[in-house]
């Protein structure tokens, strides 16, 4: 059996106290005990608004003798409040003059769970861990909250999580990215890793959305086939355009889902792939060569620029033109089009700074004991994260009257 763990003098005496409140209290049940918590909590709310009204008259009631005011106490009010034990009915004090505005409970509020809630939801979207945020709780409310009341307060997230997944989108999208990232979940009493699968659109009139997020295996056809039937199912009836990172499975899914659909990969991928095994003293030399490939004014003048890079590289480092003419095809889309188009789909920039936001979030779990707490933690996380997305990009004007020459046929009317 588990020691009993020793207590100090001050919590003995407590529940000492405890001990003896429970039983002048005749309770018997839970219901007993939760409504001895909804006395209690009214108790407290109305000694501390008398408090504040003492406060800010500057007497008391009945010390007439120190009364510098011209204002008075007015009887009570009656109010409802809601708390995590149910409805509590309790006295709020008024002055004559309504000027009174207490801190412990505004004018307006009418639930005293609800702020604490919102504190702790928010704590956790930005990666709080349940402890720091028990402690917050406790210095700044003086209230002990445990690690399940944390989850159940954080759970309630998870319907309208799922709801916000399923909501429907628009039927055409400029841009998409995608891209996946990985954690470790619990799973039937093991630790494996799941990727999450994330896309973001840019809509026809600039606007930045995260369109999903799905927990799921590792990268598969299947699985973007999966992901990307859902997005067609929930409304999305053409992509011109999706930027991925070289995404296994991910082409021949595009292909069955969207097939008019243009893949452009990333090509800061491509080139941190490229230079991964290359010595530090070539380094400079080899990147400048391959910076005339990924910067040339088309594609024939990028291809006749890869050839050079081949002869003069490919003795010691091979593998590198091999990988770019192999993924040529999905490379070279953004030649065709002016410069204002290639810097905004030649690199996964936009969603890989929402991963790094993502990840910066999530680095206190090293392991996820399911999938839905894995995906509640991501929407609290981009909930965060979007409130900044408000604008559009400022050559979007630009962009849009160049897509509408390359897409005139699949633009809407």
């Amino acid at each position: 059996m588990g020691k009993r763990k020793n207590r100090s003098p001050e919590e003995i005496a407590r529940r000492a106290k405890i001990r003896e409140l429970l039983q002048e209290s005749n309770i018997s049940s839970m219901a007993d005990i939760q409504e001895l918590f909804k006395e209690t909590i009214a108790e407290f709310m109305e000694n501390g608004l008398d408090a504040e009204l003492d406060e800010e008259l500057g007497y008391s009631r009945y010390d007439y003798k120190n009364k510098d005011t011209d204002n008075s106490r007015n009887g009570h009010s009656s109010k409802t409040l809601k708390t995590s034990f149910g409805e509590v009915d309790i006295d709020v004090p008024r002055d004559r003059k309504g000027e009174f505005d207490p801190v412990i409970l505004k004018k307006n509020q009418t639930s005293i769970s609800q702020d604490v809630e919102e504190k702790i939801l928010s704590m956790y979207a930005k990666g709080m861990t349940t402890s720091d945020i028990e402690t917050h709780i406790r210095d700044i409310y003086g209230l002990q909250i445990s690690d399940t009341t944390i989850s159940r307060i954080t759970d309630k997230i998870l319907p309208i999580a799922k709801e916000w997944q399923q909501r429907p989108l628009e039927p055409i999208y400029a841009v998409v990215f995608l891209d996946a990232i990985h954690y470790h979940v619990r799973s039937e009493g093991q630790i494996v890793k799941k990727a999450v699968y994330i896309a973001i659109g840019i809509n026809l009139d600039g606007k930045k959305d995260v369109l999903g997020m799905w927990v799921g295996e590792n990268e598969s056809a299947k699985y973007w086939a999966s992901v990307l039937n859902g997005l067609r199912n929930r409304g999305v009836e053409d992509i011109f355009i999706a930027c991925t990172d070289n995404l296994t499975g991910f082409d021949a899914a595009i292909e069955a889902v969207f097939p008019q659909t243009e893949i452009q990969n990333c090509i800061i991928h491509q080139l941190r792939n490229s230079s991964k095994y290359v010595s530090y003293k070539d380094i400079k030399a080899l990147m400048a060569d391959l910076k005339a490939v990924y910067a040339a004014v088309d594609e024939a003048s990028a291809l006749d620029a890869l050839d050079i890079f081949a002869e003069t590289w490919d003795k010691k480092y091979p593998k590198i033109s091999k990988s770019w003419r192999e993924n040529w095809v999905n490379l070279s889309t953004y030649f065709k089009y002016p410069v204002e188009v290639r810097r905004l789909i030649y690199t996964t920039n936009t969603i890989e700074g929402f991963n790094r936001q993502l990840r910066k979030v999530t680095k206190s779990k090293a392991v996820f004991p399911t999938d839905d707490s894995l995906f509640k933690m991501l929407y609290l996380a981009m909930i965060d994260i979007t409130k900044k997305w408000t604008g559009r990009r400022q050559d979007w004007g630009t962009i849009h009257a160049q897509l509408s020459i390359y897409f005139n046929d699949r633009m809407p009317d």
